[in-house]
């Protein structure tokens, strides 16, 4: 969700000619807005997070609706979307400052604050408490940070081996699932919890972390996604032509392997009694960490929506594409807002504000101290998510509009 290229519009007035390489590129539109798509999107999965009446997993097969269930579903091609476009966005950055060095130190810098910014300002928004002695959580932001660490490094590689990188780690990471992190005794075990396993590590005394998102898948997204950037290079008619292809590719993909029951998840898919949950069993992929299985299934589909929205967009179209833009901005507003909420609506409903409000969530609302389940069902939490959505307009605007019309440094980290 990080936005290290300043690609602008190309919309109508784009040029059938490809500038060469010392030419600066505008941003494209589409791009902004699948990534304006997934951070919006993200924020539902928040609002879920917090306030959702659910009293069990909305992916757990045997006890979800169907609308729960695909309420939290929609939100996984969120974390591809970023990590892939972060890396895309790092092949137009390199492109545009001409120097290897020049981009590497960028993306050290960049990946170094991320992380930072992960296990503090992030972090607050999620706890609402400084009790570092708990835990900390790496998320997105964590993940997105440290692949952009390692792809400092990777960037004096030519691009055809980066994208090969990215390629063999996606496809192939599933194959050291069985290795447990204990096997590599006391010493070594965070390393590779840290790498693939996730779990808890302690970077520093006292102050655990619990790493959601393991890095070699991640860094493989972010690596392919630089890959992908030549392709936005291409007139549009081609590019939209060869995005559109290798998406259809993936999803293809993703259908042909998981029909098999043979590579790609650790969790087979199953028949079950209704169609419906069969539908839910064949999609209930591994996010942590994001398997072959998942990666294909939300890295296609959102291809496809790339090459459909590489036009001139519409009102909705332009409303996305300015979320797409300052990503991390809205990221940290929605946050410390979706949660200032559930303090507001669990006390309005109990008279308290329970301990679990001010730890990680869950992933549903918890109960009173008497024992009631607290919470809104779906259609008010949706109501919730368009109100948090509408409220951070006026702010992103205004934002974007700043980074727009200024050139400060310090905005490029934003």
């Amino acid at each position: 969700m990080t936005h290290i290229s300043d690609p602008v519009s190309l919309s109508d007035r784009e040029s059938a000619t490809m500038p060469g390489p010392d030419i600066a590129r505008p941003r494209l539109d589409s791009v902004d807005m699948l990534r304006g798509l997934a951070i919006v999107l993200m924020s539902l999965d928040h609002v879920r997070e917090f306030l959702s009446a659910a009293q069990f997993s909305p992916t757990d097969v045997t006890q979800t609706t169907a609308a729960l269930f695909f309420t939290r579903w929609v939100t996984h091609f969120c974390a591809p979307v970023f990590v892939f476009l972060a890396g895309t966005g790092a092949y137009l950055y390199r492109r545009r400052v001409h120097s290897t060095s020049h981009a590497a130190m960028f993306l050290l810098k960049r990946g170094i604050w991320l992380v930072v910014l992960e296990l503090t300002v992030i972090r607050l928004a999620w706890f609402f408490n400084f009790d570092y002695a708990s835990h900390s959580v790496g998320q997105v932001i964590w993940t997105i940070g440290w692949s952009m660490v390692v792809m400092s490094g990777l960037v004096f590689l030519p691009i055809s081996a980066i994208t090969t990188i990215g390629v063999l780690l996606i496809a192939f990471h599933n194959l050291f699932d069985p290795v447990s992190a204990d096997s590599f005794g006391e010493n070594w075990a965070w390393l590779w919890r840290f790498l693939h396993a996730g779990g808890m590590v302690t970077p520093l005394p006292g102050v655990p972390v619990h790493v959601a998102y393991p890095l070699i898948p991640w860094v493989g997204v972010m690596a392919v996604g630089y890959g992908f950037g030549p392709l936005l290079r291409l007139p549009r008619e081609l590019r939209r032509a060869e995005t559109l292809a290798l998406g259809i590719v993936l999803t293809l993909a993703f259908i042909g392997l998981r029909a098999a029951n043979l590579y790609g998840d650790p969790t087979p898919w199953t028949s079950q009694p209704e169609f419906s949950r069969t539908v839910m069993s064949f999609l209930n992929l591994e996010k942590y960490p994001p398997s072959l299985l998942f990666l294909l299934m939300t890295l296609g589909p959102a291809l496809i929506v790339l090459a459909a929205a590489d036009r001139p967009l519409g009102k909705f179209g332009h409303f996305l594409v300015i979320y797409g833009r300052v990503p991390l901005f809205y990221y940290v507003l929605h946050l410390f807002l979706i949660h200032g909420l559930a303090v507001a609506i669990v006390y309005f409903q109990s008279g308290e504000t329970p301990a679990w409000l001010f730890s990680f969530p869950p992933g549903h609302a918890g109960q009173d101290s008497a024992g009631n389940n607290l919470g809104v069902n779906l259609p008010v939490l949706y109501g919730i998510w368009l109100a948090v959505v509408v409220v951070l307009y006026p702010l992103c605007r205004w934002f974007s509009g700043v980074k727009r019309r200024r050139s400060d440094a310090w905005l490029s980290y934003f």
